[in-house]
């Protein structure tokens, strides 16, 4: 089974510019978040997907200096770019993790991917995001190469090129789709902010690394959130963005989303 996990990654965020390469630990963000997919202990190919913009040649050049695949393509279609990194490498199993979560856990990675693994012959699509219930910046999405192909061949609408699996968790009718749900019964996905849009979720992102990464590089998720019960002004650093995500601006398109799963600033 090839397992290949490609993160989509690019230097122009409209709301946080270059926040991939902001430095984490005296190293690029980037660079940072694909030592915490690494450590995942699934079997597994990494690769960088990013544009064929001139502003991304940082990436390209920071990927292959630090040996990491990387595939150039569409700016703005990021399924056609996902497909199209995955194909390179004849896989299997493809898994979406985006580049705005540097936090991301690890163990978390290895939970859906397990789940998937054990249930392949149940479902198409597997994510622990339809609902969501781990903080936010803990999103892992699985998918067989198949219904990624599928869903390059039939998405259409603006959003689901610009996303890359609305399609598929948008037509339960078209997909068998699965979740992994956080093994506490709690639901922090829209009170626990650990992803990077805005630079407030940067300054909350350095404050943990530099609370936890000197001696203990690969800290888990329930070691922020034992630092945050310990130093709870950590929270307020970009409480105000906690909830918000990109379905608020496609509520009247999306089916299987509803308002109480984001917040409108």
């Amino acid at each position: 089974m090839n397992t290949v996990i490609i993160i989509q990654a690019r230097v122009g965020s409209s709301r946080l510019p270059g926040k991939t390469m902001l430095p984490l630990g005296e190293e690029p963000l980037l660079l940072r978040m694909i030592e915490r997919v690494r450590a995942a202990k699934t079997s597994k190919t990494i690769v960088v997907a990013t544009t064929e913009e001139e502003a991304d040649d940082q990436i390209s050049e920071l990927c292959i200096t630090e040996g990491i695949n990387i595939y150039r393509g569409h700016s703005t279609n990021l399924l056609d770019r996902h497909f199209k990194a995955a194909l390179n490498y004849d896989p299997t199993i493809v898994v979406k993790i985006p580049s705005d979560c540097p936090l991301i856990d690890p163990g978390v990675i290895d939970k859906v991917l397990d789940f998937y693994i054990m249930n392949m012959d149940k479902y198409d699509y597997v994510s622990n995001l339809h609902p969501a219930s781990y903080p936010d910046g803990n999103d892992v999405e699985v998918m067989t190469f198949n219904t990624l192909y599928r869903t390059w061949l039939y998405a259409g609408k603006q959003f689901e090129l610009e996303h890359t699996t609305p399609y598929i968790w948008e037509n339960p009718d078209k997909f068998r789709i699965g979740n992994v749900e956080w093994e506490t019964g709690m639901n922090y996905s829209m009170t626990h902010r650990f992803t990077i849009d805005y630079i407030e979720d940067y300054m909350f992102i350095k404050a943990i690394y530099d609370e936890l990464y000197p001696t203990n590089p690969l800290f888990s998720m329930d070691d922020i959130l034992y630092l945050l019960e310990k130093k709870p002004e950590l929270m307020e650093i970009n409480r105000k963005y906690t909830g918000v995500n990109w379905y608020r601006e496609h509520l009247n398109e999306l089916k299987t989303i509803t308002p109480d799963q984001t917040k409108v600033l």
